[in-house]
């Protein structure tokens, strides 16, 4: 009888009416908030602007869920695609399967066309959301936790998680709660890549490439423990592969950017205009502003030319009468 262990929920989704809310949904969506929120903080104190941030995860978070669960789909296919397996369950998100691997890749390139739109090297806001996303993964993983998934081999220790689904070939017990290791990995690498950053102003993409370095290295032991089923390659699961190759293309990005581009970026967003300046721009082209000034001062030229136009071509005698009446008026005035 175990006297100290992890429980697992009895259940990963609770109905409100006909609405089902879902750990695993509010893990993801609470992790995401989490990011934007770290990420926003770090691109201000860069001298960005507020808002930025967001704007861009609003390209970034789609991508990065398809990206997720494409990878998971394509490498796990025998779980959609078998004998006796429904393809619609792939499409199902909210039962968990989401690949960080795949997440990554194409929510870097969601990000890429929000910056591009925005206007913000992607490098930069690479380095501002790095740690962020780091978190987001670390509450991610309890996602994991409500559907009594991804956990380790079996064991004693006294932090064991006590399995007690059957569903799927789950064999109740008490593994080694790879989700829990994971997820304190995942704090741990967003508070190195903070404290880093500070001491030596990475930039220039630096600081998510030692985030993505941190990540595969804690990534390739836990994925060492795991048991749940997966492709292997020379005796290694997939996942240690890829966490090694990545590993190695991170470290490289940071040795060849620091010789290369040294330093970090000192402007990261173009600075919006002071008020007056705005001002005389948009005089300068406001059709309303000093363009309309410059027609009225045209227009008033023009009266003036017609109207000494006018006084050329008047009549001589009208000219005469009018000085006739004016002396009238003058010997009137005297003999009065």
């Amino acid at each position: 009888m175990e006297l100290a262990y992890i429980p697992s929920p009895s259940r990963g989704v609770l109905y409100l009416g006909p609405i089902p809310l879902r750990g695993y949904a509010f893990c993801i969506i609470i992790g995401v908030f989490v990011a934007v929120w770290l990420g926003n903080k770090r691109w201000v104190a860069r001298g960005g602007q507020a808002g930025t941030v967001a704007d861009i995860a609003i390209w970034a978070v789609p991508f990065g869920l398809v990206g997720g669960r494409l990878y998971h789909v394509i490498t796990d296919y025998e779980l959609y695609f078998s004998a006796g397996r429904d393809w619609v369950d792939a499409f199902k998100v909210w039962e968990g399967g989401l690949g960080i691997w795949g997440a990554i890749t194409l929510g870097a390139l969601g990000a890429w066309i929000g910056a591009r739109r925005r206007g913000v090297p992607m490098p930069a806001y690479a380095d501002a959301v790095a740690p962020g996303i780091a978190f987001a993964q670390a509450i991610g993983r309890w996602g994991n936790w409500f559907n009594q998934e991804l956990y380790g081999r079996e064991t004693h220790v006294p932090w064991a998680l006590h399995i007690t689904s059957s569903t799927d070939g789950r064999v109740p017990g008490y593994y080694h709660p790879t989700f829990l290791y994971e997820s304190l990995w995942c704090v741990g690498v967003g508070l190195l890549v903070i404290w880093a950053d500070r001491r030596f102003r990475l930039g220039h993409g630096r600081a998510f490439a030692l985030y993505v370095a941190a990540y595969c290295v804690g990534r390739g032991w836990i994925e060492y423990m795991r048991v749940d089923d997966a492709h292997h390659i020379l005796g290694l699961r997939l996942n240690d592969w890829t966490a090694m190759i990545v590993f190695l293309l991170a470290v490289t990005y940071i040795v060849v950017s620091a010789k290369k581009r040294p330093g970090r970026e000192t402007e990261v967003e173009p600075a919006l205009p002071a008020a007056g300046e705005a001002t005389e721009a948009t005089a300068a082209t406001d059709p309303d502003g000093a363009d309309t000034d410059a027609k009225a001062v045209d227009f008033s030229k023009d009266a003036e030319g017609k109207d000494a136009e006018a006084a050329k071509d008047q009549d001589p005698g009208d000219a005469g009468s009018e000085d006739a009446g004016v002396k009238d008026g003058a010997g009137s005035a005297k003999k009065g």
